[in-house]
């Protein structure tokens, strides 16, 4: 039987998150919570095998909470349940000690599936995150991000200040296009540094060169 605490500062995501997981055999719900201070309270009082914990509470927030509990627990398990698919937000969530990360709005499918899988001591990370992936892929072991040979000309393009239309003229390709190029080479450039031991974050050739575009006066701009 897996124990599981619900921590949300959310009556009514509380009761609907009991809901969904009372109807499984081998999960019993053992306590709830409505912010960081009361989950960390009813582990000392209750204990628990896994503990789902919205990011977002007042007072102690889900990641400070999972710090401290994991600190002094280290074989509970946390899955971290938020609105949320930023990486950098994902990334504080995992460094904290949580070994899920669910989406809100995909609960109802994974949120099962999460807790068995961190309480066989595995990560699971929601589907419906575009590029979180980079966070638990290669990019955490030091590998510079691959870029494409398309990649790397419109990085090489953005660098000179050149307009989302001067690159899709130079390229024959259309603005949208380079618009979703742009997007692509900041979750890989900034994902894959956010990995780095800060002392060298910064140091990579190519986010040398990301960060030299940044500076370009019209970078964002169509014409």
């Amino acid at each position: 039987m897996i124990r599981v605490i619900i921590a949300d500062d959310h009556h009514l995501i509380r009761q609907g998150l009991r809901d969904l997981l009372e109807k499984e055999s081998d999960i019993r719900i053992v306590a709830e919570a409505k912010d960081g201070r009361e989950v960390i309270d009813a582990v000392h009082r209750v204990g628990a095998d896994v503990i789902v914990m919205d990011v977002e509470m007042p007072g102690i927030d889900g990641i400070e909470a999972t710090r401290r509990i994991r600190a002094s627990f280290p074989d509970i398990q946390v899955v971290m349940l938020s609105m949320h698919s930023d990486p950098v937000l994902i990334r504080k969530a995992l460094d904290n000690g949580a070994r899920g990360y669910v989406l809100k709005k995909s609960a109802g499918e994974e949120l099962v599936k999460a807790i068995r899988t961190v309480c066989r001591g595995a990560t699971y990370q929601s589907r419906a995150m575009d590029h979180a992936d980079y966070l638990y892929g290669e990019y955490s072991h030091g590998t510079p991000p691959q870029l494409t040979p398309r990649e790397r000309e419109i990085l090489r393009l953005i660098a000179s200040g050149r307009s989302n239309r001067q690159i899709a003229e130079t390229m024959r390709i259309s603005i949208k296009t380079v618009q979703n190029h742009r997007i692509n080479l900041m979750a890989k450039l900034i994902c894959f540094d956010l990995c780095q031991p800060s002392s060298e974050r910064g140091s990579s050739d190519v986010i040398f060169v990301w960060s030299a575009a940044r500076e370009q006066k019209g970078r964002y701009s169509d014409g």
